[in-house]
């Protein structure tokens, strides 16, 4: 009895998963937990080494890892691919990788070369993940649940780091675009937009005075989004950011 007891407090119990970018940061944290919530996770990076050592810490019986990166469609295809043959579906995509500008820039002095690079990932590579996801789930029939990581940026703007926030404002739109298209097959489609987060790759440009928030708490909306708790719930825009964007002053965000 106990241990139907606590199978059923597992909020992901069986659930077969995609965390791409999950070999740190947020993506890191949300595997941690999707495992403690009883799913299966396939982590998709380019960090391998970093990969490999997150999988193995967490357990062959939870998770693996594959590289990908995401602004390669065949690199998405094969780990989509991949996880339909070994586990017979995909039931949650969480595209969480990204990257952030390496400088303060503003419209005024905006590096072209970094601008498509960030979109080559950050937009176009988080829509390689949503398409070849969702007509994975759609052509096995599975009742989804499609999860993007996008930035209070997308919608507030910024103050520097314009191609950033550039890249992030598509994903809102593919989200709600997605939320009203995939509705019909029983896909639900959101996103998380986190504010300042301290992650390793934010932690080598710069600190900041305000609230630090960890990346467990991001995880911790992710795995709501994914849960069943959520099911009356697409096309959101989860902003976790501890209130900071409703400071005056306030640029910060990732």
């Amino acid at each position: 009895m106990a241990q139907v007891t606590a199978l059923s407090i597992l909020k992901l119990a069986g659930k077969i998963s995609i965390i791409t970018g999950g070999a740190s940061g947020i993506g890191e944290a949300t595997a941690r937990l999707f495992a403690t919530n009883g799913a299966f996770i396939v982590l998709a990076d380019i960090q391998d080494e970093l990969g490999q050592k997150v999988a193995e810490s967490i357990g062959s019986q939870h998770c693996t890892y594959i590289h990908c990166d995401i602004s390669n469609e065949n690199d998405v295809i094969s780990v989509i691919n991949f996880t339909v043959k070994t586990y017979g579906r995909l039931n949650i995509m969480f595209s969480n990788a990204g990257i952030i500008s390496t400088s303060n820039q503003t419209v005024l002095d905006l590096d072209l070369a970094q601008f498509d690079k960030l979109f080559a990932i950050n937009a176009r590579g988080t829509v390689a993940c949503v398409k070849h996801a969702a007509r994975a789930m759609v052509e096995h029939n599975i009742r989804g649940v499609i999860i993007c990581t996008t930035s209070v940026g997308a919608s507030k703007g910024a103050s520097t780091r314009t191609d950033y926030a550039m890249s992030k404002h598509p994903v809102l739109g593919l989200v709600r675009s997605a939320s009203k298209q995939l509705g019909v097959y029983g896909i639900r489609v959101n996103c998380v937009s986190p504010s300042f987060v301290v992650t390793p790759l934010l932690n080598r440009y710069e600190e900041t005075k305000k609230r630090k928030k960890r990346v467990e708490d991001v995880a911790q909306a992710v795995v709501f989004l994914a849960s069943d708790a959520s099911s009356f719930i697409t096309g959101h825009d989860l902003v976790v950011d501890g209130g900071l964007t409703k400071l005056p002053d306030a640029d910060d965000f990732v």
